[in-house]
């Protein structure tokens, strides 16, 4: 047995003897009430923190204050908040889970953004007036490297290796104006739709900003019954992505009814042997994962990829992806496989916005922006939080354009949106998360 496979059972029984529950049961509650707490939770004082063996706690050195006003009701009476952003980290098992959350504060208004492991956003801006108090529950994966039934594992890149994607324990990061956070209950869940994302940069969950991915961001955008697994990274190909076992770690945990997502072109372009090509190796391979995807019971959708940022002399975005956007389309149409078709929505964006406006959308910014930045960044092809979220809208409009079943987890009351009309730039509200060792 590995040390981490250790680590992993040791802290299973030492959750058994702290929660008092059986590791089928998987609930845990937490409260963050300073003062009297509500029975069979457990309390979780500013002082808790979450070290390499530890179980629970605050996490990243980050310290919020504990306020309790005693109103009686134990739930509400008490609650953590901070000025920055701060982390609450529990070590949990592979799997899916539902968060529960209260928020509120019975003497001030709170506005809470929660974020889970490496930025993924699932709750935007939860506002609660005085003496208000709200209820919010999301669905997350945790995920190892580590392959069930196999000694194989997923070859992490070294950029992954501190990366809250792929540790051993859930972690939330609760941010903006003033976060309120009365309680958390997490549960484990067997009975969710699965979406597995598979792709490159432009959908991998970026760990640091000004990066961000529509994979990142597209939690948001739904009910509870739908988890997202991201098992994209940056610079793969659908060749790069069977050979670091991704794709065999998606199929591990699959079920039927399940999705895979999967968008490819940036990196597989890059490939230049005699057998690569977009009609070629790529249209082959990604016939490969569609067709063991369907033999696992799961659902394939494409997604062709975005354009970079690449205009004309008159406005209009140019091809930067050669043929791959269009192998996609008709392997597609081939095999009757859903089809969003990203590449023609990011140009119908790009060029809605112009060639000036739309760097509002890509990691293009000044020197000394960002911390550690000291030179100008001028990337075409990876998002900001704002293009990031833009994307993440295509790929919820092209799940209502194909009819998924998915379409009926999404948010309530989510507006249509055309990438020819975008939001304006300034539309998230996006707090900045710190830099975690």
């Amino acid at each position: 047995m590995n040390i981490s496979r250790r680590l992993l059972l040791i802290n299973s029984l030492l959750l058994y003897s702290i929660f008092g529950f059986s590791q089928e049961q998987k609930i845990y509650k937490f409260s963050f009430s300073p003062g009297a707490i509500p029975d069979g939770y457990t309390q979780v004082l500013p002082t808790q923190q979450y070290y390499d063996n530890s179980i629970y706690g605050f996490d990243f050195g980050t310290k919020p204050t504990a306020i309790d006003y005693k109103t009686g009701d134990t739930l509400t009476s008490g609650f953590c908040t901070s000025r920055q952003p701060f982390y609450f980290s529990i070590n949990l098992p592979e799997g899916n889970y539902n968060v529960k959350l209260v928020l509120g504060d019975a003497h001030g208004k709170s506005y809470t953004t929660v974020k889970a492991e490496s930025r993924r956003l699932m709750l935007e801006k939860v506002q609660t007036d005085s003496g208000k108090f709200t209820v919010c529950n999301f669905n997350v994966n945790v995920r190892v490297p580590e392959i069930p039934g196999t000694e194989d594992r997923v070859k992490l890149n070294q950029r992954e290796l501190n990366k809250l994607d792929w540790d051993q324990k859930l972690t939330l990061e609760f941010c903006n104006i003033r976060p309120c956070l009365c309680a958390i209950e997490i549960t484990s869940v067997k009975d969710v739709v699965t979406v597995f994302l598979s792709g490159n940069s432009t959908v991998v969950d970026q760990d640091i900003d000004p990066w961000a991915s529509w994979g990142q961001m597209i939690p948001n955008f739904f009910k509870q019954g739908v988890v997202i697994a991201n098992h994209a990274e940056s610079g793969l190909s659908l060749r790069t992505f069977i050979d670091h076992n991704r794709l065999e770690k998606v199929f591990s945990t699959m079920k039927p009814g399940d999705y895979l997502f999967i968008e490819f072109g940036h990196n597989d372009q890059k490939e230049k042997g005699s057998e690569d090509g977009a009609y070629k190796s790529y249209s082959r391979r990604m016939r490969y994962f569609i067709e063991e995807t369907r033999k696992r019971g799961g659902i394939p959708v494409i997604v062709t990829p975005a354009n970079r940022r690449t205009f004309d002399d008159i406005g209009i975005v140019t091809n930067s992806l050669g043929d791959y956007p269009d192998a996609a389309r008709k392997l597609a149409a081939e095999l009757e496989v859903p089809l969003i078709d990203l590449n023609a929505m990011t140009k119908s964006f790009y060029e809605a916005m112009g060639p000036e406006l739309s760097q509002k959308a890509f990691v293009i910014y000044p020197a000394n922006t960002f911390v550690g930045q000291t030179t100008t960044i001028k990337d075409n092809t990876h998002f900001n939080v704002y293009g990031a979220y833009e994307l993440a809208k295509c790929i919820i409009e092209g799940i209502r354009q194909n009819k998924l079943p998915l379409a009926a987890y999404l948010a309530d009351d989510l507006p249509v949106f055309d990438p020819a009309h975008p939001d304006p730039v300034d539309a998230l509200s996006w707090p900045l998360s710190p830099v975690v060792p």
